[in-house]
């Protein structure tokens, strides 16, 4: 499981750019359209033409199963502000995973919540979609602060502790919708989720094998004082290379995995974190970079 991961992310890094650019960008200017249009339809017809409905897509109308994403779940001056945190994070995410990563993201959201509303037969929303897209850029920046009701500073990964806590609620209540949602977040990040815990629950769930180290250590800098060729000095001194060597040349800053543990694995220097910052292979694009 852990090579198809490892693979998978190495396609997703190498077709970074495939795929549809600013897709949170479209998707907005879809809500935005369609409130405009469902002000003006006093009716009701437009929203019944695109809203999911079991029933209707089960006699063909399989529009449904996209269309409900552009209808917004909100109403008044809050259409605006969503649709333009929307962007935002929208934006955030698809500069660190790609255009590609980020496309697969929210079309693995929409296709579990079509399945969800055809077996289940309730009503998918377009707002479970973009929670879960909040949860991802929590966890990719945990320690960035946003503004509460553009008033109140806030670490994300505060936020990202009260919408795990209303997903347990809904549970409780039997609304699994908003559970659900989160499937596709759990597929693209796997054990990164536990980025947004708290330091003390990350060091318990790594000490129990989830990671090898503990998140953000820093590489050894001093590796090329003691590293030598082989065969460039004499037996003793290649014995004595071997005692002085450092465990690892490169350490990733996030998963603490070296390339003496996983050969295998390309290590890479960010040139956005300041410092010297060395990621390995599936998290040289996911991370949050580091600034002093």
């Amino acid at each position: 499981m852990k090579e198809l991961r490892r693979k998978f992310d190495r396609f997703m890094i190498n077709n970074s750019s495939k795929g549809i650019p600013n897709l949170m960008l479209l998707i907005s200017i879809g809500m935005l359209i369609s409130y405009i249009v469902m002000l003006a339809d006093q009716s009701g017809l437009y929203y019944s033409f695109m809203c999911f409905d079991r029933t209707r897509i089960l006699h063909g109308q399989v529009w449904r199963l996209i269309t409900y994403v552009f209808l917004p779940s909100s109403s008044g001056i809050w259409v605006f502000l969503l649709l333009f945190a929307y962007y935002s994070i929208g934006r955030m995410v698809e500069q660190v995973w790609g255009t590609l990563k980020f496309n697969l993201f929210y079309l693995t959201g929409v296709v579990i919540m079509d399945v969800a509303g055809l077996i289940l037969g309730g009503m998918p929303s377009s707002s479970y979609l973009h929670l879960s897209l909040f949860l991802a850029l929590a966890t990719l920046y945990p320690e960035n602060k946003v503004l509460l009701m553009f008033i109140i500073p806030l670490k994300m990964k505060y936020l990202a502790w009260a919408y795990l806590l209303l997903m347990v609620v809904d549970a409780v209540r039997l609304d699994f919708f908003p559970v659900l949602a989160l499937l596709n977040y759990f597929i693209f990040f796997g054990w990164e989720w536990i980025n947004v815990l708290p330091e003390s629950w990350q060091r318990k769930l790594r000490s129990r094998g989830a990671h090898s180290s503990a998140a953000r250590s820093r590489p050894n800098l001093n590796w090329a004082s003691a590293y030598k060729r082989p065969g460039a000095a004499s037996r003793t001194e290649k014995r004595q290379t071997v005692v002085d060597a450092p465990a690892y040349r490169h350490k990733c800053a996030v998963c603490g995995r070296t390339d003496v543990t996983n050969p295998e694995l390309e290590f890479r220097y960010c040139s956005k974190c300041s410092g010297y910052w060395c990621y390995c292979q599936d998290h040289i694009n996911n991370h949050a970079h580091i600034q002093s």
